[in-house]
């Protein structure tokens, strides 16, 4: 197959978008050290430490939440709201269907 300047040697797949694409912030971007808690060995701990080891690891993780935008806020808002109406809907549809059925089986 051909080759492009964005995708030497394409092979039929899609290119990954290189890393300067991406809209990071640097706050997201850490390096991983010997003291991060996620590397720390929870061998021959006692239970105390081990719950100390824990909470270390889960501050770390929550250190590294990048929070949505307004913009992403937006979006997710509406995807709900358009989830609900049409699961509304669809209840409603059901809802007139099993009516009709039950009139049309047991009468009025």
């Amino acid at each position: 197959m051909g080759s492009s300047p964005a995708c030497p040697a394409y092979d039929g797949r899609k290119c990954a978008p290189k890393a300067k694409d991406y809209p990071v912030s640097e706050s997201a971007v850490t390096d991983a050290g010997e003291r991060d808690p996620r590397h720390e060995s929870r061998e021959s701990l006692n239970i105390f430490a081990r719950i100390a080891l824990f909470v270390r690891q889960v501050i770390s993780e929550l250190k590294r939440v990048v929070a949505p935008t307004r913009e992403e806020w937006i979006n997710y808002i509406w995807v709900v709201l358009g989830f609900v109406a049409v699961m509304m809907t669809l209840t409603f549809l059901m809802d007139l269907g099993f009516s009709a059925l039950t009139k049309l089986v047991f009468g009025k």
